[in-house]
């Protein structure tokens, strides 16, 4: 989830091309976005194409057995994590908002994946204290104010080898202030950053996409 766009940046125009150039997304993400955006009110929090394709091809090279969603919106991101589970895996993913399953469902169903996710309609912070991994993946995308304590609860139950991903790190830009920030979120985000880059758990990599996605392998 992310905040309203704000304005032009000067690498939209490279984010813009490095798009036209990779795969497109598949007609049914398509319309799963056409219909997130004429039947919820923020649609801005979904996903795009590019984040999307990025999304699946990490998924298909690992071939993970359990995936951890935090965060699922209309199901989007959902399907496309789903697309290298390996085979007998399955998807848990949390969404508190129960009023977008019925949109969740047709498309899940569609996709020929609804019997391979688990939605839990609860707060993250609730559903971690019952649900347990081990993950091989996760894509945390949950209230910001909560990520560092997600990001803990989940590496604790991680594989060896297995990927956290860390949706809106650059929080529209605001964390290039620093601890200076005026924004909150920012602040804590940036502390966060900074944080992973030190820590000996894990391999991280900050990726400057969209709203930027912090990478950690746990070692």
């Amino acid at each position: 989830m992310m905040p309203p766009p704000g304005p032009q940046r000067p690498d939209d125009a490279w984010a813009a091309y490095a798009a036209r150039h990779s795969e497109a997304e598949p007609a049914l993400l398509a319309r799963l976005r056409r219909a997130t955006w004429l039947r919820t009110t923020h649609p801005h929090m979904l996903t795009d194409p590019y984040q999307g394709r990025l999304l699946a091809m990490l998924s298909q090279l690992l071939r993970p057995h359990r995936i951890l969603e935090l965060g699922t919106f209309t199901g989007y991101a959902t399907l496309c994590l789903a697309e290298g589970l390996a085979p007998g895996g399955w998807i848990d993913t949390v969404e508190p908002n129960d009023e977008l399953n019925e949109l969740q469902d047709a498309f899940w169903t569609e996709a020929g994946m609804r019997d391979r996710i688990v939605r839990h309609n609860a707060e993250a912070h609730e559903v971690l204290k019952r649900l347990e991994g081990p993950w091989d993946l996760a894509w945390i995308d949950a209230d910001k104010a909560r990520t560092g304590e997600y990001v803990e609860a989940v590496l604790g139950q991680t594989q060896p080898g297995g990927l956290i991903l860390v949706d809106n790190v650059m929080w529209w830009g605001k964390v290039l202030e620093g601890e200076n920030a005026t924004d909150k979120d920012a602040r804590n985000l940036h502390a966060l950053n900074a944080a992973w880059r030190e820590d000996p758990r894990v391999e991280n990599v900050l990726l400057p996409i969209r709203d930027g996605i912090h990478a950690l392998r746990k070692r």
